[in-house]
């Protein structure tokens, strides 16, 4: 989820469904309805951080949430070495603007296509292909300074 785990996803996606509900008679099947929940389900995480003037959290929670289990051998430093990987991208992708870090989220984390990606997030998609191209770019960069950093 946008969120992460926790009472703020849950309340987001609570929220979300029961203004879905609301809506279901304006529901005009000009998108997925899949598309058309997820833009909901978007909305609200928004006002979520907008009330709380939190901007950050989008993908990062999501990317950081899923612990690395305990191995042992190669294994856990192969483990160790996709942790820091993570991290370094969740640094970058914390540096990006909001729109290109939600469009990098509907994309990759959520695993939309442009079409789905545009309903989400209000867009045509021409500006969804568009900011990806320049999103992905920024990413690079950033990804390639800390690598310099860090090398």
């Amino acid at each position: 989820m946008l969120l992460g785990a926790g009472a703020d996803a849950e309340d987001t996606i609570q929220e979300a469904f029961v203004k879905a509900f609301r809506s279901l008679s304006r529901y005009r099947g000009e998108s997925s309805f899949r598309s058309w929940l997820l833009a909901i389900v978007a909305n609200e995480t928004r006002n979520l951080h907008r009330s709380r003037i939190r901007r950050d959290g989008l993908a990062l929670r999501a990317a950081t949430s899923n612990p690395a289990p305990e191995v042992t051998g190669d294994v856990a430093v192969d483990t160790v070495l996709a942790a820091e990987r993570r991290a370094t991208l969740v640094q970058a992708l914390r540096r990006l603007p909001v729109k290109d870090r939600e469009v990098i989220v509907c994309r990759f984390f959520l695993d939309l296509n442009e079409e789905e990606t545009g309903a989400v997030l209000g867009w045509p998609r021409g500006t969804v292909k568009s900011r990806m191209s320049r999103a992905l770019k920024k990413l690079r960069s950033l990804l390639d300074l800390a690598e310099v950093r860090n090398g």
